[in-house]
């Protein structure tokens, strides 16, 4: 990679809000006259217009001085902070005259980078933040030079940088630690030769878990060897150094081991502690090292444990997920191993979401042997149970979908296991009138078919339940397997009997009574009006 350029872009790393300067941007000269004022606020409105008119291409080469007289000594931590964004942005090296430019193109002398004079008023006032009393100044001075990457300016603050490794705050060291890092990355040879040494000696010092992290992170960038021989003389403290010390030296193992596979031997039993941690990221990334690094039985079996441990005690459904898809990735060349953990996997149907208890599934079924079919068949059995009662709670998202799975993994468990037919169809057919009766009655189809030894039995209970299917589809299958399973004289006229009583009277056949009303009716009707004669007494008395 060429160069930094004197172009602005060269030197951001940040963004800034578009209505920092609503209304407009101001002039370079209405800008400098703010920043003479002795109003902090005044300042950082002035300084965040600079800012935003060079990162739109604004030279303004007046604000520099400006900034130098007025702001760069000031106490105000919002300013310093955006002081330093300004350093950032604002060119650091002069042009380079035409005549350089031409010499340079025509395979001359190459163009000579040029700091600014103004930079060594900057580069002191830098070592005086580095230098301050106040450990935030430090820390924050010392985070903004992981951003430069200038070695004339970088030079000169090298002997305070390693200064702030023995300030008292931990604040200071860690931020500290990290600026020796990318001082020696960029520019290790000329500046900071001595940049691993100094840091093997500072981390063996070091208590606080930051500081100590961010010292190992140098070393194991830029001195691997030192950063193993310090793995090695505390390897039973790694369980105390944090989380993300802990991450590093995983990322450090597979490092090593993947250039050297002999290395193995040396970071078994970290890895195996890590396994254990009570941090979810570390005994996760441990566990898929250890897979990555040793296809061991041992090794094997205790990342599968770590994985099943965190499918059953993480509510993050996303962690859940993550861990399935390993144990299905797992499941492929050691099906025995996770064969021994089924129970611990079946576990996760306990998730109410539906997409977990799916992909439990998934991988549970690809597990199921002669052996452990049993415990799998009852464990689903109870599940389809649980569905049935949760249906009056408020824990309705499984609903249909979830019991439609269930039904659909003990079929798979009975099909390829004609064992644990028999206990699951009895069971099973007693869902016909729930939402799931479609699966279940399909489920029986399927039996029925394949196992003529259990047809009587699964007619009898089909007879006595189909009074109570209540969707026509589930019926029209129930009366054909009736229909055509139904093959002995007793389970035909039973069969016969239960689908007349459900029926009832046929509304096509007149019966007896009712003939006899309409034949009545008829001949009333066939008669015609009579003549009725009757005597009437008059007034008179006559008749």
């Amino acid at each position: 990679m060429s160069a930094a350029s004197n172009s602005n872009e060269s030197y951001c790393t940040f963004t800034l809000a578009s209505d920092v300067t609503a209304g407009g941007l101001p002039s370079e000269e209405e800008i400098a006259k703010q920043l003479e004022s002795n109003d902090p606020k005044t300042k950082r409105h002035a300084l965040k217009a600079a800012i935003m008119a060079m990162l739109g291409g604004e030279a303004m080469p007046r604000i520099l001085m400006q900034v130098i007289r007025f702001c760069i000594n000031s106490d105000d931590k919002p300013l310093k902070k955006l002081c330093m964004l300004y350093w950032e942005v604002v060119p650091k090296y002069q042009e380079p005259t035409s005549d350089e430019v031409l010499r340079a193109a025509s395979g001359g002398q190459p163009v000579q980078r040029k700091l600014l004079p103004e930079m060594i008023l900057v580069c002191n006032a830098l070592m005086n933040d580095l230098n301050h009393p106040n450990e935030y100044v430090r820390g924050s001075m010392l985070r903004f030079l992981c951003k430069v990457k200038d070695e004339e300016i970088l030079g000169p603050l090298i002997p305070s940088i390693k200064a702030c490794l023995q300030h008292r705050h931990q604040y200071v060291r860690k931020n500290a630690a990290m600026a020796v890092f990318h001082a020696h990355r960029l520019h290790g040879d000329t500046l900071i030769p001595d940049g691993p040494e100094l840091m093997d000696a500072f981390i063996s010092a070091e208590t606080d878990i930051g500081a100590r992290r961010n010292a190992f992170l140098m070393l194991f960038n830029e001195s691997e060897e030192l950063a193993i021989q310090f793995l090695a003389k505390n390897l039973d403290d790694v369980g105390k150094f944090g989380d993300g010390f802990a991450l590093l030296v995983l990322d450090l193992t597979r490092k090593a081991c993947r250039r050297d596979p002999n290395q193995k031997s040396r970071f078994v039993r970290v890895l195996f502690q890590m396994l254990s941690a009570e941090s979810p990221a570390v005994s996760y990334e441990a566990a898929w090292t250890l897979i990555s690094l040793s296809n061991s039985p041992t090794a094997i079996r205790a990342a599968a444990v770590t994985y099943t441990n965190l499918l059953n005690s993480q509510n993050d459904n996303n962690v859940k997920m993550i861990v399935l898809e390993r144990l299905e990735k797992l499941k492929g060349k050691h099906s025995k191993i996770l064969q021994e953990l089924l129970p611990d996997i079946m576990r996760g149907l306990s998730s109410p979401n539906p997409d977990v208890c799916e992909k439990v599934l998934d991988v549970a079924m690809a597990l199921v042997t002669h052996k452990n079919v049993a415990d799998v068949v009852v464990t689903l059995k109870r599940e389809v149970a649980k569905t049935t009662q949760e249906s009056s709670d408020s824990s309705e998202e499984k609903g249909k979908v979830y019991r439609n799975m269930l039904i659909q993994a003990i079929h798979g468990c009975a099909v390829r296991f004609p064992d644990v037919a028999e206990s699951v169809v009895h069971t099973l057919m007693d869902f016909l009138s729930s939402d799931g009766g479609m699966q279940v009655i399909i489920f029986v189809r399927a039996i029925v078919e394949k196992y003529p030894d259990l047809r009587p039995a699964i007619l009898t209970k089909l007879i006595n339940t189909v009074d109570e299917v209540t969707n026509t589809n589930v019926m029209c299958i129930c009366l054909w397997i009736l229909g055509e399973y139904c093959e002995t004289s007793e389970t035909v006229k039973d069969a016969y009997d239960t689908i007349s009583a459900q029926l009832g009277e046929a509304p096509f056949i007149v019966q007896p009574k009712d003939k006899k009303a309409r034949e009545d009716a008829a001949a009333a009707a066939a008669k015609g009006p009579q003549l009725v004669t009757k005597n009437v007494v008059l007034a008179d008395g006559t008749y």
